[in-house]
C-alpha cells in the first residue's frame, strides 16, 4: 500500500531548532523542539537540526514520501551561502539550499528568513490576517521585522526589507560602517540582553534577566533602558510603513508584561496614526508555521524538486480568508494561540 506525502517545516534559530511533519493540507502529524548547539558552530548546528528533522519523520511519517521541505533561518538564506547571519559561527558560509537539497533529496526546498516566515504566519492564519498594511516584529536571538502589503510579505531589493538590527542608534554612527559602530542588534536582542547583563557580572539568559529585574534594580534599569531603545525605532518604523497594526513574537514575547506598556505608550504619543500593537497569535512558533506554510505550498507547485528562496510571500489579500480557514489546524494543535508552546514530539535523532 502506498502511504500518504508528507511535507516538512524546519526552523532554524539561534538558540532553538523547530521541526514539524505535516499531510498536505497542514495538518500536523508531529512536531518537535530542540536547542540549536550554536556554540558548536554552523556545521554541527545544521547537521542537528536535519538529524533531527529525520528523526521526526522516522517516528511519525516512516515509509511516506516527503515531497516539500519549507525553511526558515535567521539571515538571508541562499544555495551557496547565507547572508547577514552572525547568530552563529560560520552560518553565513554554509552552502544552505545545496545542503539542504542533499539532507533532503527528491523533496522539493523553499526557504526564506525566520522573521519573513513568521510574517507569512500570521497574515496567513494569525494577528495579521487582513491587515493592509502589517508589521510582524521578531524579538528572539537577533531582531528582525517584516511588512506585509497588499497581501504580500515585503522582500526587498536584496531580501532584507525588515533587518532592523542594522540601524543607527546615534548621529554619530553616521559614515561608518557597520563594523565601526554597534548596531541595534548589539544592543536590542536576546543576546545582547544576556551580554550587557553579562559586563555587569551576571551570566543570565534574556529571560533570566527579565524575571531578575523584578526584584534587582540593576538589572531594572538595564531592561528599561533596552526596551526604550526599542521603542525608539519601533516608534520609527511605524511613522515609516504607517500600519494597521504589529503583531510582536519571539522568545522575549514571553515578558510582554514587560515590554508592551512602553512600546504601547511611545506608539500612542509619537506616532500621527497609532497602530494597534498585540501578541502575535503564534507568538513563539510563527516562524516553523511559515515553513510549514511555504512547505504545503511548494508541494502544490508543478515541476521538479529545486531550492526556492521565498523571501517575497504571497498571502491570501487582505479579508479573503474566514477565520475558520486554517489549513494547519495551527489554532488548535501545532501551535496555540497567544503564548502556548508548540506541542512536542519525543524526538531520538539517528
Amino acid at each position: 500500500m502506498t502511504l500518504p506525502p508528507v511535507v516538512l517545516g524546519l526552523d532554524f534559530g539561534g538558540t532553538k531548532i523547530a521541526a514539524a511533519v505535516c499531510d498536505l493540507a497542514g495538518n500536523k502529524l508531529g512536531a518537535t523542539v530542540v536547542e540549536s548547539r550554536g556554540e558548536l558552530g554552523a556545521q554541527a548546528s545544521f547537521g542537528h537540526g536535519v538529524a533531527t528533522a529525520h528523526g521526526l519523520l522516522s517516528g511519525t511519517a516512516d515509509g511516506s514520501p516527503l515531497v516539500a521541505v519549507g525553511v526558515a533561518t535567521f539571515g538571508i538564506p541562499f544555495d551557496d551561502h547565507v547572508e547577514l547571519a552572525p547568530a552563529i559561527s560560520g552560518w553565513e558560509s554554509l552552502a544552505f539550499g545545496r545542503e539542504l537539497a542533499a539532507a533532503f533529496p527528491g523533496a522539493r526546498i523553499a526557504v526564506a528568513t525566520d522573521a519573513k516566515a513568521g510574517a507569512r504566519a500570521e497574515a496567513r492564519w494569525g494577528a495579521l490576517t487582513g491587515c493592509d498594511p502589517g508589521i510582524y516584529l521578531n524579538l528572539g536571538t537577533g531582531l528582525a521585522a517584516a511588512i506585509v502589503s497588499g497581501g504580500r510579505v515585503l522582500a526587498g531589493h536584496n531580501g532584507a526589507a525588515g533587518e532592523i538590527g542594522y540601524n543607527l542608534r546615534q548621529a554619530a554612527d553616521v559614515g561608518l560602517a557597520s563594523g565601526g559602530r554597534l548596531m541595534l542588534e548589539d544592543m536590542v536582542s536576546g543576546q545582547a540582553l544576556a551580554r550587557r547583563a553579562a559586563t555587569a557580572g551576571r551570566a543570565l539568559s534574556a529571560a533570566e534577566v527579565f524575571a531578575a529585574a523584578e526584584s534587582e534594580p540593576e538589572l531594572d534599569e538595564l531592561l528599561t533602558d533596552f526596551v526604550a531603545e526599542l521603542a525608539f525605532h519601533v516608534v520609527n518604523l511605524a511613522i515609516l510603513v504607517d500600519p494597521e497594526r504589529i503583531a510582536v513574537g519571539g522568545g522575549m514575547a514571553r515578558s510582554w508584561h514587560r515590554i508592551q506598556p512602553v512600546l504601547a505608550d511611545a506608539l500612542a504619543k509619537a506616532v500621527p496614526y497609532p497602530p494597534a500593537l498585540v501578541l502575535a497569535d503564534f507568538p513563539y512558533d510563527a516562524p516553523l508555521l511559515g515553513a510549514v506554510a511555504l512547505a504545503v505550498d511548494t508541494a502544490g507547485e508543478a515541476g521538479p524538486a529545486n531550492t526556492a528562496n521565498a523571501q517575497e510571500d504571497t498571502a491570501p489579500p487582505p479579508g479573503s480568508q474566514p477565520e475558520d480557514d486554517v489549513p494547519l489546524g495551527a489554532r488548535s494543535t501545532l501551535a496555540q494561540s497567544n503564548g502556548h508552546s508548540v506541542h512536542k514530539v519525543k524526538c531520538d535523532a539517528p
